[in-house]
C-alpha cells in the first residue's frame, strides 16, 4: 500500500531542496541558481507516473529529452531530470528508525545527494546511460561527495542520517531508469 506526505511534509520536502542547491553550487563553485541551469524539477509520490516509482530507493531520478523538429542536433534541444521522491520509502525509513531518523535531516540527504548526480549527469561527469558496474560505482562516488558537503553543516540530527545511511543502502536509483520523451 503506497502512503503519501501529508501537504506540510510535501512541502517542507520540496522547500528542502533550495537548501541543498546553495551547498551543491557551493561544492562545484557554480554561480547562485546555478544547479536550476541544469532543469531540473522534484515530484512526490501523488504526481509521479508508474515509470517514475521505485520501490529501491528513497529517490528515482529520470531524465527526460526534448527534441525540437525531431532533430537530434538541434541547437534548441535540451534533456531535463526529474527527482522522484518515493514519499512511502522514505516515511517507512522514519518509522522504522523512530526516534532517531527525521524527516528534514533524510529529505535534506536525499536532495543533496540527488542534485549531486544531477551537476554530475549534465556536466558529463558520468554518464546517465552508463552500464551497471559503472552506475554502482557512480552512486559510490555520489554518496562520497554528499557526505562531504553535509559533514560541514551536519548537526546531530543530520549526523544520525549519515551514520545511518550508509553506501549500503540505495539513497539513490540510477539503475532502473531510463530515458522517456514525455515533451515530444
Amino acid at each position: 500500500m503506497r502512503r503519501f506526505f501529508h501537504a506540510a511534509e510535501r512541502s517542507l520536502s520540496l522547500s528542502l531542496f533550495r537548501e541543498a542547491e546553495r551547498l551543491v553550487e557551493n561544492f562545484y563553485r557554480l554561480k547562485t541558481g546555478g544547479v536550476r541551469e541544469h532543469r531540473y524539477d522534484v515530484k512526490t509520490l501523488v504526481d509521479l507516473k508508474e515509470h517514475e516509482m521505485s520501490d529501491r530507493a528513497f529517490a528515482h531520478l529520470c531524465r527526460y529529452r526534448y527534441h525540437k523538429e525531431n532533430r537530434e542536433d538541434h541547437p534548441g534541444n535540451f534533456s531535463f531530470f526529474s527527482i522522484c521522491l518515493q514519499d512511502d520509502r522514505i516515511i517507512d525509513a522514519i518509522e522504522r528508525s523512530r526516534p532517531f531518523v527525521r524527516l528534514i535531516p533524510l529529505v535534506f540527504y536525499i536532495a543533496t545527494h540527488e542534485l549531486v548526480h544531477i551537476v554530475r549527469f549534465a556536466t558529463g561527469e558520468s554518464d546517465f546511460e552508463a552500464p551497471q558496474d559503472e552506475r554502482i560505482r557512480e552512486e559510490e562516488q555520489v554518496d562520497v561527495i554528499t557526505r562531504k558537503i553535509l559533514r560541514p553543516v551536519a548537526d546531530s540530527n543530520l549526523g544520525i542520517v549519515l551514520d545511518c545511511f550508509d553506501d549500503r543502502y540505495h539513497i539513490g536509483d540510477v539503475f532502473t531508469h531510463g530515458d522517456y520523451s514525455a515533451l515530444t
